[in-house]
């Protein structure tokens, strides 16, 4: 499932406008502290609001006046100074490659974030990923053709050309090949089959999705990534599901962008791994849906980890392939120094003197035959753009209103030419300073998506990376041994926004190292299925355990990693917990003295 993506391309929710307030500059006033006092009275006196009082210094807020107005104000005898106040941010977690992706090789942060980068992938171990998606555009060279297949649905066309960018980026960040350009996949190079059921702006039905699952094992995928979903359920739709992960196959798809806490379908399947979104700082991202882990009502309340998310990855401004010459990439210079910026859209270039237009909500003749300098706020990019060129202005270079970098669009109907360009509040001050500005926005095969569209396809690849160094797994123990190694974050243990946490793909494959999978149990509970239903008899918490796929006369059952029941296996117990009010335990079941367990049951009160 997808946000809807810019050019350069991150959620539409991320890009509302947000209201501004009047700007305040904050200076940094040098005074001797035998002279404190008089300074900052004056400060007080001239609006200033003083923020820090430090050794032979002062730095206070002055709304709605700039650096030289207030050194001309500050004109006192004991002033010995009076500097801008420089803003600082924590970096990033992780952070993307820096470098133009057309000319070298970059790598995503997600990569880095989990740990892609500390395992080899196996090319001979016969992984392929199965893409449902909107297609894979052949323009784009940064894949392994040679080991890429595909079908097409009915009414959309070749597999090959891609219907809007959506599933190009997807595929890049499941397997974009390690070459000396573009971007890198968690996967590089792996085999992947394309089949294409949507186009740009459309949408299918969960029988497309059934028979795409099909085509997918006939194909003879491993793993099926799915960065779609809706509401609903569809018995056909599960069941392809169901039959493919039996046959020792991997589901993973998307959980939804809306922020709220609906189930998506197919994520919210139990076959189905369902994947969340986090940031770069390792944060969940503010769209990714959080659905309960708990069905039914009242006694016949049953908690199942398979029907939440499960675990997440980056899918926040992910950098990676799209449709060639589809996404716009920007050069920004100011008075000769180069700075970071956003190609929003309007291929093209302008140079000329600049002109601050506030948040360019009229018509200002002061543009004309200039360079805009426009604050984000109160008004779309698209109307703001507009003004300035039907006030003459040649380019717009919009800055943020908040932290981090301005990635926007201008909209479904786009009636501007002029290119425009987004930057970082944090170079506001210089770039409101320059006198002349550069604006560039040109053609590129790589982009940014945010959305757990982006994050689902991260774990696509990153389960190839780790099955390839483990073939004898199946596609349970796989997502059995992601979620017993994902970094917790979020609340403590595992939570309905993060499940078990953000996924790392070194420690998971440590981990299938140390605890062998096979026939033995492994990772993943082998074939034991445990379900639980807790409920309240007269206060009192009772958890009912039923359970099937055993083979040996005895079991052990576990609350909590203790065993509260050693006995005959009947393939049922119930345990009277005897507790009121709330509470949270974990339950499994293996075979008497063994490992060969099933997964992991939650039951919360």
């Amino acid at each position: 499932m997808f946000k809807k993506f810019t050019m350069s391309a991150i959620g539409l929710s991320v890009l509302t406008a947000i209201s501004t307030t009047a700007h305040a500059e904050r200076v940094i006033v040098h005074v001797d502290n035998t002279n404190k006092g008089v300074v900052k009275a004056l400060a007080k006196q001239l609006g200033g609001d003083i923020k820090v009082d430090g050794k032979n210094f002062i730095a206070a807020d002055f709304a709605g006046k700039d650096a030289s107005e207030i050194r001309g104000l500050m004109n006192n005898p004991h002033v010995k100074l009076v500097e801008v106040d420089q803003k600082r941010k924590l970096y990033a977690a992780y952070n993307d490659d820096a470098g133009n992706p057309e000319t070298q090789q970059l790598t995503p942060y997600a990569v880095y974030q989990s740990q892609a980068d500390q395992v080899a992938f196996d090319a001979s171990a016969g992984m392929k990923v199965c893409v449902i998606d909107s297609g894979l555009d052949i323009g784009n060279n940064d894949f392994n053709w040679a080991d890429i297949t595909g079908d097409n649905d009915s009414g959309t066309g070749n597999w090959f050309d891609a219907g809007g960018a959506h599933g190009t980026h997807v595929a890049g960040t499941v397997g974009a090949a390690d070459n000396n350009f573009g971007v890198v996949g968690m996967a590089p190079g792996v085999p992947m089959h394309i089949i294409k059921v949507f186009n740009e702006g459309g949408w299918g039905y969960s029988s497309d999705l059934a028979h795409a699952t099909d085509l997918c094992a006939q194909a003879g995928a491993n793993i099926i990534n799915m960065s779609l979903g809706g509401g609903g359920t569809s018995t056909a739709e599960s069941n392809a599901f169901e039959n493919f992960v039996a046959n020792g196959g991997l589901v993973v798809a998307a959980a939804g962008n809306d922020g709220n806490s609906v189930r998506s379908y197919p994520a919210g399947y139990p076959s189905v791994m369902m994947i969340g979104a986090n940031d770069a700082d390792n944060n969940i991202a503010d769209f990714s849906q959080f659905p309960s882990c708990e069905s039914g009502r009242g006694k016949n309340v049953v908690t199942d980890e398979t029907i939440c998310v499960e675990v997440t990855a980056g899918g926040v401004d992910t950098l990676s392939t799209y449709p060639a010459g589809s996404a716009a990439a920007s050069n920004v210079s100011l008075d000769g120094s180069t700075y970071s910026s956003a190609g929003m859209e309007n291929f093209g270039s302008a140079s000329g003197a600049t002109y601050f237009m506030g948040t360019a909500e009229t018509i200002d003749a002061g543009a004309d035959g200039k360079v805009c300098l426009i604050d984000r706020g109160n008004i779309s990019f698209h109307d703001k753009t507009k003004n300035c060129e039907d006030s003459g202005g040649i380019g717009a270079i919009v800055i943020n209103n908040e932290p981090g970098m301005l990635y926007g669009t201008l909209g479904e109907t786009n009636a501007t030419t002029i290119p425009v360009v987004g930057t970082a509040l944090e170079d506001r001050d210089a770039i409101l300073a320059a006198a002349n500005a550069d604006v560039e926005v040109f053609a590129t095969d790589y982009g940014y998506m945010s959305g757990t569209s982006m994050a689902t396809p991260a774990v696509a690849g990153l389960a190839a990376l780790v099955w390839s160094n483990h073939p004898e797994c199946s596609g349970e123990e796989i997502r059995a041994a992601l979620k017993a190694t994902a970094e917790d974050a979020g609340a403590a243990g595992n939570d309905v926004y993060f499940g078990y946490g953000i996924v790392k793909a070194k420690a998971a494959s440590d981990y299938l190292q140390a605890n062998a999978c096979g026939d033995t149990g492994g990772p993943g509970g082998g074939d034991i299925t445990l379900s639980a239903n807790g409920y309240k008899s007269r206060g009192l918490q009772v958890v009912d355990l039923t359970w099937q796929g055993t083979a040996a006369a005895n079991v052990d059952v576990y609350r909590d990693n203790s065993v509260i029941f050693s006995g005959s296996d009947t393939g049922a117990y119930t345990d009277n917990i005897g507790v009121k009010g709330g509470g949270s335990y974990t339950y499994k079941v293996c075979e008497q003295g063994t490992a060969t367990c099933s997964a992991d049951v939650n039951v919360v009160f």
